[in-house]
Protein backbone atom coordinates (compact mmCIF):
# COMPACT_ATOMS: atom_id res chain seq x y z
CA UNK A 1 0.00 0.00 0.00
CA UNK A 2 1.81 3.31 -0.73
CA UNK A 3 -0.37 6.69 0.52
CA UNK A 4 0.94 9.72 -0.51
CA UNK A 5 4.28 8.08 -1.62
CA UNK A 6 4.82 6.48 1.61
CA UNK A 7 6.09 2.89 1.12
CA UNK A 8 4.82 -0.36 2.83
CA UNK A 9 7.89 -0.57 5.25
CA UNK A 10 7.43 3.34 6.78
CA UNK A 11 3.41 2.51 6.91
CA UNK A 12 4.41 -0.38 8.76
CA UNK A 13 6.48 1.69 11.29
CA UNK A 14 3.88 3.95 11.56
CA UNK A 15 1.52 1.09 12.68
CA UNK A 16 4.39 -0.27 15.02
CA UNK A 17 5.08 2.66 16.49
CA UNK A 18 1.16 3.42 16.88
CA UNK A 19 0.38 0.00 18.46
CA UNK A 20 2.13 0.78 21.88
CA UNK A 21 -0.32 2.70 24.46
CA UNK A 22 2.66 4.37 25.99
CA UNK A 23 3.86 5.76 22.38
CA UNK A 24 0.27 6.77 21.89
CA UNK A 25 0.36 8.43 25.14
CA UNK A 26 3.68 10.23 24.42
CA UNK A 27 2.10 11.84 21.14
CA UNK A 28 -1.03 13.02 23.01
CA UNK A 29 1.04 14.62 25.35
CA UNK A 30 3.56 16.44 22.53
CA UNK A 31 0.59 17.32 20.30
CA UNK A 32 0.01 20.23 23.52
CA UNK A 33 3.53 21.47 23.19
CA UNK A 34 7.08 20.31 23.20
CA UNK A 35 8.10 18.48 26.09
CA UNK A 36 11.45 17.29 26.75
CA UNK A 37 12.57 13.51 27.42
CA UNK A 38 13.29 13.90 30.62
CA UNK A 39 9.64 15.31 31.66
CA UNK A 40 8.03 12.84 29.73
CA UNK A 41 9.84 9.92 31.26
CA UNK A 42 8.94 11.59 34.76
CA UNK A 43 5.39 10.62 33.97
CA UNK A 44 5.96 6.83 33.55
CA UNK A 45 6.80 3.88 35.74
CA UNK A 46 9.59 3.21 33.42
CA UNK A 47 13.42 4.19 33.38
CA UNK A 48 14.28 7.42 31.39
CA UNK A 49 16.09 4.47 28.96
CA UNK A 50 12.49 3.32 28.21
CA UNK A 51 11.30 6.36 27.33
CA UNK A 52 13.64 7.17 25.87
CA UNK A 53 13.79 4.03 23.54
CA UNK A 54 9.88 4.58 22.92
CA UNK A 55 10.55 8.16 21.78
CA UNK A 56 13.38 6.79 19.12
CA UNK A 57 10.73 4.64 17.43
CA UNK A 58 8.19 7.25 17.28
CA UNK A 59 11.11 9.41 15.68
CA UNK A 60 11.93 6.40 13.23
CA UNK A 61 7.96 6.09 12.61
CA UNK A 62 8.37 10.26 11.73
CA UNK A 63 5.52 10.71 13.97
CA UNK A 64 7.90 13.05 16.49
CA UNK A 65 11.12 15.07 16.35
CA UNK A 66 13.63 15.65 18.46
CA UNK A 67 15.31 18.97 18.90
CA UNK A 68 18.72 19.46 21.03
CA UNK A 69 18.44 22.73 23.50
CA UNK A 70 21.74 22.72 25.46
CA UNK A 71 21.33 19.40 28.11
CA UNK A 72 17.71 18.54 27.11
CA UNK A 73 15.98 16.77 24.03
CA UNK A 74 12.80 18.14 23.20
CA UNK A 75 10.33 16.03 21.41
CA UNK A 76 7.09 17.41 19.25
CA UNK A 77 4.46 15.54 17.64
CA UNK A 78 4.65 16.41 13.71
CA UNK A 79 1.24 16.90 12.80
CA UNK A 80 1.80 15.59 9.02
CA UNK A 81 2.86 12.65 10.09
CA UNK A 82 -0.03 11.89 11.93
CA UNK A 83 -2.28 13.49 9.38
CA UNK A 84 -0.73 10.74 6.79
CA UNK A 85 -1.19 7.64 9.55
CA UNK A 86 -4.59 9.09 9.08
CA UNK A 87 -4.69 8.60 5.46
CA UNK A 88 -3.34 4.92 5.55
CA UNK A 89 -5.91 3.92 7.66
CA UNK A 90 -8.24 5.87 5.48
CA UNK A 91 -7.07 3.83 2.35
CA UNK A 92 -6.83 0.45 4.50
CA UNK A 93 -10.98 1.17 5.08
CA UNK A 94 -11.67 1.81 1.56
CA UNK A 95 -9.74 -1.29 0.22
CA UNK A 96 -11.57 -3.46 2.72
CA UNK A 97 -15.11 -2.06 1.93
CA UNK A 98 -14.58 -2.74 -1.49
CA UNK A 99 -13.92 -6.33 -0.52
CA UNK A 100 -16.56 -6.60 1.48
CA UNK A 101 -19.42 -4.88 -1.32
CA UNK A 102 -17.71 -7.22 -3.73
CA UNK A 103 -18.01 -10.79 -1.75
CA UNK A 104 -21.91 -9.30 -0.81
CA UNK A 105 -22.59 -8.98 -4.65
CA UNK A 106 -21.27 -12.11 -5.14
CA UNK A 107 -23.04 -13.63 -2.32
CA UNK A 108 -26.17 -12.38 -2.96
CA UNK A 109 -25.98 -13.60 -6.90
CA UNK A 110 -25.45 -16.84 -5.79
CA UNK A 111 -28.39 -16.52 -3.30
CA UNK A 112 -30.58 -15.76 -6.25
CA UNK A 113 -29.05 -18.59 -8.49
CA UNK A 114 -29.80 -20.83 -5.28
CA UNK A 115 -32.87 -23.13 -5.96
CA UNK A 116 -31.79 -25.81 -3.95
CA UNK A 117 -29.41 -29.15 -4.78
CA UNK A 118 -28.72 -29.79 -8.28
CA UNK A 119 -30.79 -32.86 -10.08
CA UNK A 120 -27.51 -34.98 -12.05
CA UNK A 121 -27.80 -34.80 -15.20
CA UNK A 122 -29.02 -38.13 -16.58
CA UNK A 123 -25.96 -39.33 -18.36
CA UNK A 124 -23.47 -38.39 -15.05
CA UNK A 125 -20.89 -40.89 -15.20
CA UNK A 126 -19.80 -39.81 -12.40
CA UNK A 127 -22.79 -40.57 -10.45
CA UNK A 128 -22.22 -43.74 -7.65
CA UNK A 129 -25.46 -45.79 -6.60
CA UNK A 130 -26.83 -48.96 -6.60
CA UNK A 131 -27.80 -49.48 -10.41
CA UNK A 132 -24.36 -48.65 -11.20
Amino acid sequence: MVVDGLTDDTVDRLFHALADATRRDILRRCVRGELSVSRLAAAYPMTFAAVQKHVTVLERAGLVTKERRGREQLVRTDPDAVGRARRALDELESAWRARVDRMSGLLADDAGRDTGPAAPAPDDKTRKGPDR
